[in-house]
This record gives structure tokens, sequence and C-alpha cells, in this order.
């Protein structure tokens, strides 16, 4: 049920209404924007509505069974609060997002909430974004309990690993930039492969506070990333990097010896095995 006040429910039921759609987002560092698709910016709650923002909702769907509500959200990448850059940076993902109407005539008449959630897939095409919209029911859309698996199912030095990360993590700067994917830091003498599915964070340049998956870990200091940084980065850049993990039951116990907290089962049969041993069977 929406709750609305009565002066908004009397404009909305006149013949003549001058409603503007409304979008709050707030990300998960803490920074608040607002939009809307009325021709001048609009102040509510001392938060400024931008209007140059180019947003087009798509119909928002509402059903009263436990199934996740979405729409979809597009937009032109012409207003500086949303760059193509932040969205590549993940800035704005899982951003909590408001969607409500007002009457652009009247803001003390109050809101009407037209759907509260959480931003999901955002993707660029060209100059465009077009953003998922997740109802408050994708809380509850949560895998209950695991599958079992050969490989870890824990994340590197998470609360399951148990390994202390700082011990394996190191510090250096960029001393030759290949490109955005690839750069080389000649103070690194460790072998080549060491840090491969690790992880670096920037901890200064453009990219100051960005991580990134480390695809390839080569002799002298040269380092390929999953993808490329959204922000370009400079020589003299400074960084954090940390070592990976396979997941293989072996480089648990041979690189890291923890086995104790390996959360895998490497020797449960697989289906071929399986299916190999019933057939031994019926013969």
């Amino acid at each position: 049920m929406k709750t609305i006040t009565t002066a908004l429910a009397a404009h909305i039921a006149g013949e003549v209404t001058t409603l503007s759609n409304c979008w709050k987002l707030r990300r998960r560092d803490g920074v608040i924007i607002g939009f809307t698709d009325h021709d001048s910016d609009l102040i509510i709650d001392s938060l400024s509505y931008n209007a140059a923002s180019g947003f087009t909702p798509s119909a928002i769907q509402n059903t009263s069974s436990l199934s996740v509500d979405n729409l979809d959200v597009e937009g032109l990448l012409t207003n500086g609060n949303i760059t193509e850059e932040d969205i590549m940076a993940g800035r704005y993902d899982f951003a909590e997002i408001e969607i409500f109407k007002v009457n652009y005539n009247d803001l003390t008449q109050g809101k009407l909430m037209l759907r509260r959630g959480w931003l999901g897939e955002v993707s660029m095409i060209k100059q465009q974004f077009v953003a998922e919209v997740r109802g408050l029911m994708q809380r509850l859309s949560q895998t209950i309990g695991e599958l079992y698996s050969p490989s870890c199912r824990a994340a590197f030095a998470d609360e399951r690993c148990k390994i202390d990360p700082e011990i394996y993590t190191v510090n250096g700067n960029v001393t030759e930039i290949i490109s955005n994917l690839e750069f080389k830091d000649s103070g690194r003498l460790e072998a080549g492969g060491l840090y491969n599915f690790g992880k670096i964070t920037f901890t200064s340049g453009a990219n100051n506070g960005l991580s990134m998956e480390v695809k390839e870990f080569i002799n002298g200091g040269r380092i390929i990333l999953v993808l490329p940084m959204p922000y370009n980065i400079g020589a003299g850049d400074s960084y954090n990097m940390t070592q990976g993990c396979d997941k293989t039951l072996i480089t648990c116990k041979n690189q890291y010896n923890n086995v104790y907290n390996f959360r895998g089962e490497p020797h449960v049969p697989g289906l071929d095995n399986m299916l190999e041993t019933a057939g031994t069977r019926t013969k």
C-alpha cells in the first residue's frame, strides 16, 4: 500500500496535473545524487534534482507474489554527475535508488513513492547506459546452502579461508605503462605466477581506491589485469597487490599450508566416475 498526502491525491485526481518523476541514487560510497524529468532543477528535502539527466524509465511492474519486481532505467551520458568512467569503475553497482512523483508546482504536497530498491546490472551502449532496478524482494533472493565441488568455495583470505592477507600483500609503484590492462613494476623480483588470481588495489593516481583481479604476473614485474582499469594508469602510481589462489587442494597445501580450512571436496567422485562404477556393477 502506497502512502500519499491528501493534497497530492486530490491533485492527481484532477483533470490537469503537473507531475514529474524523480530519481534519488545513494551510492555505496555515500554519495547521493538526484535527477528529474522536469525541465528545470527541483530542490526536494535539501537535495538538488538535476533536470539535464536524460533519464527514461520503463513501465514499473508490481506484483502481489514473492517474485522480484524490476524495471530498467535508461540515460544518456550527457550529465557530469554520471560518467562512463564511474560506471565502469563500479561506483554505481548496487546503489540504492528511490523513484517517486511530485507536483513540481507545489512540492509541499509530498511524494508518491513508486519504487525503492537497488541497481543491478548496468550496461553501456555507446553514450547510453541501462540500469536494472531490483525491488526490495531482491534481498530475499539468496542461495541457501552450497553445492559440493572439487575446488575451494572460499574467497582468498576471507573469514572461511582464515589466511591473513597482510602476510601475502606487497606494495609497489608503476614504472612502465603498456595500457590500462597491462603495466610493469621493475621493482618486482618475485617469480612469475606468484600473484596470478590475486588482487591489486591502487593507492594513488586516477584509480585510487579501485581494485582489479590479476590475470597473470610475469617475470620482470609485468602485471596483466583481468579487465582494464576505468581510469588511465600513470607512471609512479602506487598499489597494493595480494597473492591469489587457484582454489585447488595442491595450492592450498603447498603454497599456503592451509588444508585445514580448504572449503572443497576434491576426493568426491565425479559424475563420469559414478556412471562408470554403476555400469561395472550391472555387468
